[in-house]
């Protein structure tokens, strides 16, 4: 199983960019995917997650300028950044927990690799 994660890049604060990430490989099944991130000195956070039945949570933070959606049609968990702030600039990581085998109850976290978010103000 792996995620690939895209769509990071500089943008103006005020601006806006939407990430993505696409889970491929060999599974049963997805069920929660969301974003964390993490600044420069700072742990990961939280950004946003959202259910296999379609539940989102939000950092406090971003909450009214993010937007977490999941194609399952792609097995992909876009996120709609809006409003950027350069507080907001992170790397971005995609995550997914997959259920490999309709066999078993084991589900495993799997992470992307990482995408750059630059605010400038």
């Amino acid at each position: 199983v792996q995620l690939q994660a895209s769509g990071g890049g500089l943008v103006q604060a005020g601006g806006s960019l939407r990430l993505s990430c696409a889970v491929s490989g060999s599974f049963f099944s997805i069920n929660g995917m969301g974003w964390y991130r993490q600044a420069p000195g700072k742990q990961r956070e939280l950004v946003a997650d959202i259910s296999s039945g379609g539940s989102t949570n939000y950092a406090d933070s971003v909450k009214g300028r993010f937007t977490i959606s999941r194609d399952n049609a792609k097995n992909a968990v876009p996120l709609q950044m809006n409003s950027l702030k350069p507080e907001d600039t992170a790397v971005y990581y995609c995550y997914a927990v997959v259920r490999l085998r309709s066999s078993s109850d084991v589900f495993r976290h799997y992470w992307g690799q990482g995408t750059q978010v630059t605010v400038s103000s």
